[in-house]
């Protein structure tokens, strides 16, 4: 097959590409359609990659240059025996206008369900779809679909629908439409009881919806002012614990009910709450798992945070599994979750360590872990802390042919 040297003039200078929906911008430049968008949603200052020019954010500020797209279309099917791809004339793109008619049908009453339907299948067709959307007040109507479900009491599919199309504008949102966003879900806490409400609708026919408001819930939370958080009461956690407990989940949500967990955690009496909601033992329960390791972090970063408090400790030394599993982590997962299963060693040790506890410690392979840790290539402060914990209880360990090394030889006291 013949190489083919594509005319410069047909790439887009950004991609680099041959350009499939070439337009124009106010500085004169010409770029594929869907890459200057992009670079638009995404860039801090919004200027002409070429130019440096100021330029609107806004894409309906993009002309269609149909000649140069005739010219590389008929380029295109000359070279066709040369394995040059044809290029289909583009739709045309989503307007404003065309979705604010979408979002003022959902007002009337027999055009909603379709609404509902054009608009998510729109959401889900491509990113640019999502930004116009976004910026034409579609954020706007789903929350309002969703508060309204919930104040009437129904679950039906346009709350699916509505909570898939959020989170698809939130994930392509820009720098502009994000913050807004965040304003929108941080002044409605309508819209988190609503959220709240979904999720003790735990069934296996709303497990999708779950999967949905997840990730809503940890975008909400993350949102919100940290004063009305600090407020959010034991029901709420109950709910977010429960949750976690289902495996048909996701992965993304089962990740996002952690977030959740850890960024309310230290506010108030939250970390208390966690703790009555039941967390340290389904934590330690999912940790049995040997679950990802992302996936890992999040459960040692929030088993950390509660082994602060008393109540969270004796939850997690009343667990079978508990030493055994933090202790079965350490070096196999990463440096943060080493951290965090030596701060809960540490806690227990100072706080909690009964004759009984010390022995299981001893008894599960904790200490030679820790011994471990001080021979491993870690960090510093990571050995720090092991030899912290081995010197609180070294009278005890005196016997453990791990700790006698450790005290003899290399770490005298």
């Amino acid at each position: 097959m013949t190489e083919i040297e594509i005319p410069q003039f047909f790439a887009c200078p950004i991609s680099l590409q041959i350009m499939k929906d070439p337009v124009t911008t106010v500085t004169g430049i010409t770029y594929d359609r869907e890459s200057i968008e992009y670079w638009l949603s995404k860039a801090k200052d919004c200027t002409c990659p070429i130019t440096k020019q100021p330029l609107p954010r806004n894409a309906e500020f993009l002309t269609p240059n149909h000649t140069l797209r005739r010219l590389i279309q008929a380029w295109c099917s000359a070279n066709e025996a040369n394995g040059v791809d044809q290029i289909p004339t583009p739709k045309s793109p989503l307007s404003n206008a065309d979705v604010e008619k979408l979002v003022k049908d959902l007002e009337v009453p027999p055009r909603f369900q379709n609404a509902m339907e054009k608009l998510h299948n729109l959401a889900v067709e491509n990113e640019r779809n999502r930004r116009c959307m976004a910026s034409a007040g579609v954020a706007e109507a789903m929350v309002h679909v969703v508060t309204k479900s919930f104040k009437q009491g129904k679950t039906t599919s346009c709350v699916e629908e509505a909570l898939r199309i959020l989170r698809l504008l939130w994930s392509s949102a820009n720098v502009v439409d994000s913050n807004h966003m965040k304003r929108l879900v941080s002044l409605n806490f309508d819209f988190l009881n609503s959220l709240t409400w979904v999720l003790q609708l735990q069934t296996k026919n709303n497990l999708k919806v779950i999967n949905e408001a997840l990730p809503l819930l940890k975008l909400t939370i993350e949102a919100k002012d940290s004063t009305p958080l600090g407020n959010l009461g034991l029901e709420f956690f109950r709910v977010v614990v429960n949750v976690m407990k289902n495996r048909e989940l996701s992965q993304q949500a089962i990740k996002s009910a952690l977030h959740v967990l850890i960024e309310t955690c230290p506010l108030g009496r939250n970390r208390t709450k966690i703790v009555e909601a039941g967390a340290v033992q389904d934590l330690v329960e999912l940790a049995l798992e040997k679950p990802e390791k992302n996936l890992t972090e999040l459960i040692f970063i929030l088993l950390a945070h509660l082994c602060s408090c008393a109540d969270g400790r004796d939850q997690f030394l009343q667990h079978a599994a508990g030493i055994a599993v933090v202790s079965k982590r350490i070096l196999r997962v990463s440096p943060t979750t080493d951290d965090r299963a030596l701060h809960i060693f540490s806690l227990i040790s100072k706080f909690s360590a009964s004759n009984e506890v010390v022995q299981e410690m001893l008894r599960v392979g904790a200490v030679s872990k820790l011994c471990m840790v001080l021979q491993a290539a870690c960090a510093s402060h990571l050995k720090e802390k092991a030899r912290g914990v081995l010197r609180l209880h070294s009278k005890t360990w005196n016997n453990s042919p791990c700790i006698q090394v450790y005290l003899l030889t290399r770490f005298q006291r």
